[in-house]
């Protein structure tokens, strides 16, 4: 064996975060696809799922696929204003502005998660975002999956003992 690949197979590797891409059809997921066609370089590390706009994505997509062991999860729409559902992004914006709340009582990074508005013409603007994404998610390193799971799992069961014991009170009236 050479004395460089020694050398390789001792150097530890950069960890590379896994990201979900919650991409609104109308323009983010138009701005990726712009993006490739345009041949411009940005990292893999991005697994796109197209929705019909971010006013769908559900703060439980987010902590599934947190629980699932990304280490990002991106929802990207169209910019305010110009959503082709007319106000889904405005929805998104204060749906997922909770959503980071959620993260920090449950002891997940808020800075894990990130939205972007991107057109349908900004296949550059796309690439920056995951790259600057992609970044700041190797300064923070893996995510503690199982620790992630088991607040969400303690706070799924407080939330079902919460509602058992108020239909009991219930009851008793």
């Amino acid at each position: 064996m050479s004395n460089s690949s020694q050398s390789t197979a001792a150097e530890p590797q950069e960890f590379e975060p896994r990201i979900v891409a919650f991409l609104c059809k109308w323009c983010s997921s138009a701005g990726s696809d712009l993006a490739g066609v345009s041949r411009i370089q940005y990292p893999a590390n991005a697994t796109p799922i197209t929705i019909p706009c971010s006013g769908a994505v559900s703060p439980m997509y987010i902590l599934s696929a947190f629980n699932k062991g990304a280490d990002g999860v991106l929802v990207s729409g169209c910019h305010p204003g110009d959503c082709h559902y007319m106000e889904g992004n405005f929805l998104s914006r204060r749906k997922l502005y909770l959503v980071r709340n959620l993260l920090q009582f449950i002891g997940l990074e808020s800075d894990r998660f990130r939205m972007s508005w991107v057109s349908a013409a900004e296949g550059a603007k796309f690439a920056e975002v995951v790259e600057e994404f992609v970044s700041d998610l190797r300064t923070l390193g893996p995510q503690n999956r199982l620790a992630v799971q088991r607040r969400t799992n303690a706070a799924g069961a407080g939330g079902a003992e919460a509602v058992r014991t108020s239909k009991a009170t219930k009851a008793k009236r």
